[in-house]
Formats: C-alpha cells, sequence, structure tokens
C-alpha cells in the first residue's frame, strides 16, 4: 500500500509537480486571462500528458487541475453549470495517471476572489464554495490530501483549512504576500502567528538544544551559546520564521509543520 503524504514527509522531501495553468496556457489549452480549467472537459488528453510528464520527472505529487474551478470563477467564462463535471473529472484523470507510478494524488483548490474582510456573509458564501468543490473531488476520488493554494487573505486560508480538515484528509495551505491591502497589512510573521503551533519534533533543532548541555568555563557562560548578540539572532528566527513555509495537518493528528523545501514544487 502506497505511504501518504504524512508518511513521506516524516521520512524527507517530497517532490510535488507544477504550474498547470500557466504551462497549458503557453500549450495553447488554457485562454490567458481567466486561467480557467476547462481544459480538464474540453482537451483531457492533454491534461493527461502534462501529468505524465511531472510523473516522468520524478513528481511524487499530482495536483488536480481545479485551480479555479469555482462555481464563481467559472461562471465568469460561462462554466457555471460545469463545476461537478471538472471537479470530478480532474480527479479522474489525476488518479488514472498517478496510477502509473507511485505518486499521491492532491485535490487542489484555490482562493475564490469572493472573500471580502468587510462583509461578513461573504465568508458564508465562501464555505459553500470550497464545500461543493471538497465534495465533488471526493465523490470521483478521494485525494489523497488537499492543497489550497495562493490565498491573499488569511480568513480565507483558515476558511479552507476548516473546510478541508472536516473531509479526514491531510490539508496544506499555502499563501501570497503581493500586497497590504489584500493581506489585511499582515507581514508574513504577523500571518504566521495565526496558525496553530504543534510541540517541536524530538529530533528539531530546537528541541536538541534544549538537550544538549550548556557550554561553561571558568569565565562563565561560552560567548558562542550564550552572548547577548547570539541570543537576540535566536529569539530574531524563531519570531521570523521563513515567509514561504508550508503547513501540513490531519485532524486526527496534530499539526505537523515542515520546512519550505520539504514539499518542494515549481512556483505557479
Amino acid at each position: 500500500m502506497s505511504k501518504g503524504i504524512l508518511e513521506r514527509l516524516a521520512e524527507g522531501p517530497v517532490l510535488g509537480d507544477g504550474g498547470y495553468l500557466l504551462e497549458l496556457e503557453k500549450r495553447g489549452y488554457v485562454q490567458a486571462g481567466p486561467f480557467t480549467p476547462e481544459v480538464v472537459i474540453e482537451h483531457p488528453d492533454a491534461l493527461a500528458q502534462l501529468h505524465r510528464e511531472f510523473l516522468r520527472a520524478g513528481a511524487e505529487v499530482l495536483q488536480t487541475m481545479t485551480f479555479y474551478a469555482s462555481d464563481d470563477k467559472l461562471a465568469t467564462v460561462g462554466l457555471a453549470g460545469k463545476v461537478d463535471e471538472i471537479n470530478r473529472d480532474a480527479v479522474g484523470i489525476a488518479r488514472k495517471v498517478a496510477a502509473e507510478g507511485d505518486a499521491l494524488v492532491a485535490g487542489n483548490l484555490s482562493l475564490t476572489w469572493a472573500y471580502d474582510p468587510a462583509d461578513p456573509k461573504s465568508a458564508d458564501h465562501v464555505r459553500e464554495l470550497f464545500d461543493r468543490q471538497l465534495q465533488d473531488q471526493l465523490d470521483a476520488g478521494p485525494p489523497d490530501f488537499w492543497i489550497g493554494e495562493t490565498f491573499s487573505f488569511t480568513a480565507e486560508a483558515l476558511l479552507f483549512v476548516e473546510r478541508a480538515k472536516a473531509t479526514g484528509l491531510p490539508v496544506m495551505a499555502t499563501m501570497c504576500f503581493e500586497t497590504a491591502r489584500r493581506n489585511s497589512s499582515r507581514s508574513p510573521s504577523r500571518w504566521w502567528r495565526r496558525w496553530p503551533v504543534p510541540s517541536p519534533s524530538p529530533h528539531s533543532p530546537s528541541a536538541m538544544r534544549r538537550r544538549m548541555p550548556k557550554r561553561t568555563s571558568r569565565h562563565g557562560p561560552s560567548s558562542r551559546t550564550d552572548s547577548p548578540p547570539r541570543r537576540s539572532r535566536e529569539e530574531s528566527w524563531r519570531r521570523s520564521p521563513p515567509t514561504r513555509a508550508t503547513r501540513v495537518s490531519a485532524t486526527s493528528a496534530p499539526v505537523a509543520v515542515r520546512s519550505p523545501n520539504t514539499f518542494a514544487r515549481w512556483p505557479r
């Protein structure tokens, strides 16, 4: 039986795939501008071929071609009635190609452009958009885990995590830091503090530092470990984790924190 994403991450780096919309746009299958994924039902063979290319290049995770596959976004190009078909077929195509190797399938969702921090009612609408995509992909798969991409608002990312974790599958979310206005004036480090932080692994650098005896001499604490400049740098590092860090979590386990390079894939 194939190992899941959390088991693979526990063993080391996991290589993902790349940006389907941009690559298929270059090949003439996606319309620049809207970047909606109707290629799933209009040119499924072209999508399967790109999945296969990523698989042969060493990808261990294939994402469903469902970025911007929400009801509202598809409605902008006259495809509101194709939401269910696109989400279900995308899972089937990815699953078929993944079976040619040992790859996992990640159900992909994205920012909806429907969230408005000034409108409390928008949160319920965003939940409905997420729920429809999640249910469609569960019915067709299910995927092995979820990826929510390029959220600009922390609150919308948390809405995705809330709905996705309810399915019982592991969840990964990424943020896109473009402007202060789109990010509610939150810096990457301030955004990070909104997420739950688990107890460190016994093998993590911070836990190992706590177990190591302090270096002392007859002149007092070693300047290499306890001097104010070094202590200041370590505290600063703890307060400001990497901007592009990724968090993966499951409903049945504490949130697992990984470094930016743990789940590596080419930028969209």
